[in-house]
Parts: C-alpha cells; sequence; structure tokens
C-alpha cells in the first residue's frame, strides 16, 4: 500500500491490485488542473489586459518583431551571462522598467500565491518580470509555445513540481495576452502558482 502526497495536508493511501503505482504530481496534477485553470482564465488573464502591460508588449514588438533567430540567441546568451556577471544592463533595463514593476507589485500582493510572473513579447522575449528568470528567451518552451502559440483563450498548466530551495509545491501557468483594443494576439504571460494557496 504505496502512500501519495496530495501536496495538500495529509496523506492518501492507494491500494493498487495491479501493482501499478501512480506517480504523486500525476494525481496532484489532476486535482489542481480545474483551480489553476480558473486562476488562468480569471484572475491572471485580468491583470495580463492591464494597459501599461499591453503597452509595453506592443512597444518591445515593435522593436523585436524584425528580430531573426540569431539576433534572438544572442540577446538570450547576454541574458544568461548577465546572471552572474556584476554588470547587468539587459537585465536591469527589464526589471526596472515599468511593467515589471507592475508585476512584482501584483506578486506582493498574492501574499505568496504567485511565486513569479513574467510576459513576453510575440518572439517569446521577455518583456517584463516580477522577478529574475534564469533566461531572456522562452519562445521555444511549452510556456509559450502552448498558449501565444495556440490561440487567444489557450491555457497551459506546466507540471507541479518542487522548488528545491523553498520547498514549494509550484505550477507555472501561461495564458496568452491580447490588445483588448484591437483584440490583436501580442504575447503572452506566466504565472508560478504555489498550488497549497489554491
Amino acid at each position: 500500500m504505496p502512500h501519495l502526497s496530495r501536496i495538500r495536508t495529509s496523506l492518501v493511501a492507494l491500494t493498487f491490485a495491479t501493482g501499478i503505482a501512480y506517480a504523486a504530481t500525476t494525481v496532484a496534477q489532476d486535482e489542481f488542473t480545474a483551480p489553476l485553470t480558473e486562476l488562468a482564465k480569471g484572475k491572471i488573464a485580468a491583470f495580463a489586459a492591464d494597459p501599461a502591460l499591453v503597452a509595453a508588449i506592443v512597444a518591445q514588438n515593435g522593436t523585436t518583431g524584425s528580430y531573426d533567430q540569431a539576433k534572438i540567441d544572442a540577446l538570450d546568451a547576454q541574458w544568461r551571462a548577465e546572471v552572474g556577471a556584476a554588470s547587468k544592463p539587459l537585465i536591469d533595463a527589464t526589471l526596472g522598467n515599468a511593467a515589471s514593476q507592475y508585476l512584482a507589485g501584483i506578486q506582493e500582493a498574492s501574499a505568496g500565491k504567485f511565486t513569479e510572473i513574467f510576459a513576453m513579447d510575440a518572439k517569446g522575449l521577455n518583456v517584463a518580470q516580477s522577478t529574475l528568470t534564469s533566461d531572456y528567451w522562452q519562445g521555444d518552451e511549452d510556456k509559450f509555445t502552448q498558449s501565444y502559440g495556440v490561440g487567444a483563450g489557450a491555457v497551459h498548466l506546466g507540471e507541479i513540481e518542487q522548488d528545491e530551495s523553498t520547498q514549494i509545491f509550484q505550477s507555472q501557468v501561461s495564458v496568452p495576452v491580447t490588445d483588448p483594443a484591437t483584440g490583436a494576439l501580442i504575447g503572452a504571460i506566466t504565472v508560478g502558482v504555489d498550488v497549497s494557496m489554491l
């Protein structure tokens, strides 16, 4: 009789006549799919439509729209190098913009429910973020391809994983961002959610 954590407060004992054990993450993913989807379509979609954030994404699209993959890779490499460097011009410019400060305020107001928030442009490059990310380009990752790449109304739920440093179980919830004025798809937003606070 293996014991599987349901992440909340109790251990649930399950008996398998066939001897097949299911991963705790699968059980948890099923449990949290509905509340995470509701959060994505409600609160996350609402703050993703903030005019200042939308304006920042549209403005960056005007700059990065012509970037080829070589330019994107170069920026991503610069970002990764800056993470451990004393001088961080690209990181500082991104974290210091008004849209990043807006997202940092949303994260702080969530009292721990949101562990990170970052918005991406139409290329998958960071526009704004509440905390430092390890890379600048998200365009090849599911958080972008399964939200922006799918289109308006899409929701992508990342696997529930435990953060090594904080021990928090979280899922990255991603939705596309549209310009409310035009309905045009302009980017995506990803929010780390502490599932124990759902």
